[in-house]
This record gives structure tokens, sequence and C-alpha cells, in this order.
């Protein structure tokens, strides 16, 4: 439990790097006199920098002792903040957002191997969702305080702040973190050749489609709850909030649930997702009924990813590092795509509304590849 807790602060001190930018946007763009817009290209920067460079990055490492590995990734994360602080000009805080995101996929990979590999198989999907509640808080508690402390002191306060909690985590792990036998050593050819395996890319399959709709919706929440008629923009933060918790919960079920039956309860998560997706859909003209099934979105929609992530791990077998990196950059592909088709759809005649049906499709299609999957891996993955 003190090993899972350290990797849990871990996480959260470093995603709260990623989901804060959002939030201090504004003050980065009139500190640095350039427009917001160009601002949000440090959120495209970091996506970017996880997609490509975390693979490649998991993958040199490959040989590299765990321990060593996790230290040296939490202290260029420290780096990267600090830099960020103290950056002079866009241009440099730029450089330092991609060199943090690019170890970010890579040490959540590591982590997850740690924790799995530190836990009994039977509940692989329960110790991925503890890890990811790290996440979590991240996004319901860091990201906001993180606002906060932007507001208060200056964006640049708020990239010392994690700065200091990336250090702190690099204390802990130096000071009680173990890895255990199983997680020594491995070769980068050997994490290659997983990649290989069609158990392994049908995983990671289901991972970049099967989210793409949760993705989409909550991407843009705030065309779709701020269209209608009786919703105020003021309410906006507390449904973010909400839907936070319901993500929270959601993680925290579904890793229960997969260790149950990853057979059965993984399909019927992302069935019911699609579900009240169509439902969202039939009465986005009812702000109680809408914000209620935005809530309930959050919910089965982070209660999918325990499973997918356990799936990735156990199909990639002896060899799961760079397949757990890749499955992080399928996740950012998601986004990308969901970002891309929910703005096509917001901007057309018809409104953001069918954006809700849209994202009920795309995880139909999520849902399809996650049954051809446990198909082509029967024999193999057992959860």
């Amino acid at each position: 439990m003190l090993r899972l807790a350290i990797l849990m602060f871990c996480v959260f001190s470093i995603t709260t790097g990623e989901f804060v930018v959002a939030g201090i946007l504004p003050e980065v763009a009139t500190d640095l006199g350039i427009t917001v817009g160009s601002a949000g290209l440090l959120v495209t920067a970091y996506a970017v920098g996880m997609i490509m460079g975390g693979p490649v990055l998991t993958a040199v490492t490959a040989g590299v002792d765990r321990k060593r590995l996790m230290l040296s990734l939490l202290a260029v994360a420290a780096l990267g903040n600090a830099v960020s602080a103290l950056a002079p000009g866009f241009s440099l805080l730029l450089v330092a957002r991609v060199v943090t995101a690019l170890v970010t996929s890579t040490f959540f990979a590591q982590a997850i191997v740690i924790a799995v590999q530190s836990a009994p198989p039977e509940r692989a999907g329960s110790t991925v969702a503890r890890l990811a509640f790290g996440m979590n808080l991240a996004m319901i508690l860091g990201a906001p305080v993180g606002t906060q402390i932007g507001g208060q002191w200056g964006w640049r306060a708020t990239f010392a702040t994690i700065a200091v909690a990336c250090l702190i985590g690099l204390a802990l792990v130096l000071w009680q973190l173990t890895p255990p036998p199983e997680a020594g050593r491995t070769s980068a050819v050997s994490e290659l050749r997983v990649l290989r395996r069609t158990p392994v890319l049908l995983a990671l399959a289901v991972t970049a489609v099967g989210n793409v709709g949760v993705l989409m919706v909550f991407s843009y929440l705030a065309p779709l709850l701020t269209g209608l008629a009786d919703h105020p923009v003021s309410r906006l933060p507390l449904l973010l909030l909400a839907y936070g918790v319901g993500a929270t919960i959601g993680n925290l079920v579904g890793g229960a649930l997969h260790d149950r039956d990853p057979r059965l309860f993984q399909p019927g998560l992302l069935g019911m997702l699609a579900a009240t997706l169509l439902a969202a859909w039939f009465v986005a003209t009812s702000t109680a009924l809408t914000g209620a099934a935005v809530v309930v979105i959050g919910l089965f929609g982070f209660a999918i990813i325990p499973g997918m992530q356990a799936r990735v791990m156990a199909t990639a077998g002896e060899a799961p590092t760079l397949a757990m990196a890749v499955n992080a950059s399928g996740y950012q592909v998601a986004a990308a795509c969901a970002g891309l088709v929910g703005g096509l759809i917001a901007d057309s005649a018809a409104g953001p509304r069918p954006i809700y049906l849209a994202g009920a499709v795309l995880t139909v299609c999520g849902l399809a590849l996650t049954i051809v999957a446990t198909r082509a891996s029967r024999g193999r993955y057992h959860g």
C-alpha cells in the first residue's frame, strides 16, 4: 500500500502539470504578450510530446534499472516545471512543456507496471484504478488548486508548486520505493516485439477508439451546456466538478468490476456508456436531464479505463512497459481525434448536439473491438 500511495502521489504531481495549463492560459497569454490561441499551443505541444516521445523514450530506456529510471523521470519533470516557471518567453516555455510531456507517458507506464506486478494477478484492474486515482485527483483537485494559485500569485507560481511536488515525489521514491523483482530489466528488442502481437494491437485499438466518444463530449461540454436557454455559464465549473467526481467513482468501480469478470463487465461498461451518450442526445434540450447525463457519462467513461489498461498489461506479458506507453499515446490520439471530429460537428449547421450521437456510435465501435480483442486473446487474457 505504501508503494502504491507513493506512485499515486507522483502520478498526481506530474499529471497536474498537464491538466492545469487550461486554467492558466489567459494569465500566460497576458504576461507573455501573446494571444490565448497561441498560448493554447502549450496544450497541443504537450499532447504531441506524449504521443510521439513517450513510446520512443520508453523503448530507449527499456534496459535501465527501474528505480533509477523513475528517479530520473521525476527529476526531469521537476526541472521542466521549474524552467516553465522561470521561462522569460513563450518559446522556452513551449520547449519546457514538451520536455515535461516526454517523461509523463513513460513515468505513467513504469508506475502501472510496478503497481500491477506488485499486486496479485486477480487484482490487476483495481490496482490500475487506484493508481489512476492519482490522475483523477489531478483533474478534480490539482487543476483547480493550481488555477487558484495562478490567479493569486501568477501562473509561474503554479508551475513552481508542481516542480516542488515532483521533487517531493522524487524523495519518496528514493526513500521508500523498491520495485518488485519481476519488474527488472528488459530489452528494447523484447519490448518492441510485443507490439507485433495481434492481441496487444487490438487492446491498443480498443483504447484509441473506445475513448473518442466520451472525450468528445468532455472537450465540448461548454458549447453543449451553455447553448441551453436556462443553463447559465456560471454553472459550468460546478458541473465539471460533478463530472470529475463521477469519473473518480467510475474509475474505482470499474477496476473492481474488471477484477470480478473482465470478459463480462468491460463490454458491459462500454455498452452502458454508449447507451448513456445516446440518452444524452435525446434529452439534450433539458438542463436537468443533460446535467445528470453528463455526470453518468463521466462515471462510465472512466469506469472503462482500468480494464483497458489491464488488458494491455495482460496481453503484453513479459515486456509490458512499452505497450503501456503506447497505450497512453493511444489515449492522447483519441483526445486529438475527439477535438477534431467534435469541432467539425460543433461548427456545422446542426450545432453541437449531434456530438452525443456521434460519441455513442464511436463507443459502439470500441465495444465491437473489445469483443474481437477478447476472442483473439482467448487463452492469454485472464484479466
